[in-house]
């Protein structure tokens, strides 16, 4: 059993940055989650792909949705914890952040940030953006 932590989120005025945080714990495999990301929910709306990373460390692949690029990016702290960096952000960018993790998917399968099934979650970290 996977348990995901999220840590970071808060509050900011637009144009701000913050950061979140997920690490993977109580995973007893002897390789790292190659698949992790990162998705949202709004109130109101339905939960969406925000940054999807697949790989072990700095060379991995990184999957954004368009409303994110240029502006966020997911990256490895370690072999189990992958961080969103969120800058210039927008009152749109509100939402619950919610950490995804898919121990054993290959790439094109973890790539997928419309796909609403995913092996582990973690409890969710509020990110609010005020104008």
């Amino acid at each position: 059993q996977v348990q995901l932590v999220e840590s970071g989120g808060g509050s900011v005025q637009a144009g701000g940055s913050l950061r979140v945080s997920c690490q993977a714990s109580r995973y007893t495999n002897a390789y790292s989650i190659m698949c992790m990301g990162w998705f949202r929910q709004a109130p109101g709306k339905e939960r969406e792909g925000v940054a999807i990373i697949y790989g072990p460390d700095t060379g991995s692949f990184t999957y954004y949705a368009d409303s994110v690029k240029g502006r966020f990016i997911i990256s490895r702290d370690n072999a189990n914890t992958v961080s969103l960096q969120m800058n210039s952000l927008k009152p749109e960018d509100t939402a619950m952040y919610y950490c995804a993790a898919d121990p054993g998917v290959g790439r094109s399968y973890c790539s997928d940030l419309g796909r609403k099934e995913h092996a582990y979650w973690g409890q969710g970290t509020q990110v609010t953006v005020s104008e």
